[in-house]
């Protein structure tokens, strides 16, 4: 028998090449269909192999070159031979459907209630203690949740909250908004950091107002921390100096050790003592900046991030504490 000059169409109606954009949602079933066949060059084989008629088999794959409106086969009774155009395009099937069960494996195992991924979103200065001990904790009862750990300001956390970037994130402070919920965690004292040889390292105590003639080093705009620290210096009565800026805690307190200025940092930030940096505590009615826990409302929550919100509200210590459906959670 000789090769068929052009795609078989089958039904009443022949079917014609679709423009580009326009392909039916039977296009990804029809593609498998093609793959087992490109692989076995058998209908017959290829029929027992997907389980379905040989006619239905046969129709699917005529229906598909004639929507492409090219001729992916040389025909020989059953067996079929790639043409150059079904070699190029198995080739390009192949890669589509193995990155098609690579997502679909991934889903499965996101959904799996003993294994799952968190994207996990904090503060730089929630990096040193923080987040490696909440996760050991929990790693202990689910050794098999993967995470995603990203640390970044306050703000750009918010945002990829709110785009599906991160599952989870814990920052300060969160926009009292109604695609969010927020639970305050607990509060880090702020403390202030000053040169060793500063006129203020000998005091056991500060006011912030004393401070107002000296240089700060902070945070960018757009961190939570930044914001703190400009609020508090309002209430006390001055607008910081700021002469340098920095993305992390440990940058801030050695721009401090380097006599370049003073700050206001968590204490959680200053967990190795710096010889050179005397941290003194603040008096003042709000010296600290309080930490909360941040997702979106209304989406469904994987059980691996349920799991993690569970151990957050049953963990003592400062993390306990259950999530408000409230968007600015107490």
């Amino acid at each position: 028998m000789t090769a068929a000059t052009g795609p078989v169409a089958t039904g009443s109606t022949p079917a014609t090449a679709l423009e580009p954009g326009s392909w039916p949602a039977l296009l990804a079933p029809r593609l498998a269909h093609f793959a087992a066949v490109a692989r076995t060059e058998h209908v017959t084989r290829a029929a027992e192999e997907l389980g379905m008629p040989q006619s239905t088999l046969s129709r699917s794959l005529a229906r598909l070159e004639a929507e492409l409106g090219v001729d992916l086969f040389a025909r020989h009774g059953r067996t079929l031979t790639l043409t150059p155009a079904g070699r190029a395009f198995s080739a390009s099937v192949e890669r589509a459907l193995g990155e098609v069960e690579k997502a679909a494996e991934t889903v499965r195992a996101d959904a799996d209630l003993t294994s799952g991924k968190v994207a996990f979103g904090f503060l730089h200065t929630m990096g040193s203690e923080t987040v490696p001990a909440l996760i050991r904790a929990f790693r202990a009862d689910h050794p098999h949740v993967r995470f995603t750990l990203v640390q970044n300001y306050g703000e750009w956390m918010i945002e990829a909250l709110r785009a599906g970037r991160l599952d989870l994130c814990l920052t300060s402070p969160v926009p009292d908004a109604p695609d969010l919920v927020a639970r305050r965690l607990d509060e880090q004292r702020l403390r202030l950091v000053v040169p060793e040889d500063h006129r203020l390292a000998s005091r056991r105590r500060i006011r912030l107002a004393e401070a107002a003639d000296e240089a700060f080093v902070t945070l960018e705009p757009g961190y939570g921390l930044r914001r703190i620290t400009d609020a508090l210096c309002a209430e006390a009565g001055f607008r910081p100096r700021v002469a340098f800026e920095g993305e992390e805690a440990e940058t801030l307190r050695g721009l401090v050790a380097a006599g370049l200025g003073v700050a206001l940092l968590p204490r959680l930030g200053l967990a190795v003592p710096h010889p050179a940096v005397p941290v003194r505590p603040v008096l003042g009615p709000h010296p600290a900046r309080p930490r909360r826990a941040a997702l979106r409302s209304g989406v469904p929550r994987p059980p691996a991030l349920t799991d993690l919100l569970t151990a957050l509200r049953e963990a003592s210590g400062p993390l306990g504490g259950a999530f408000s459906a409230h968007p600015y959670g107490s």
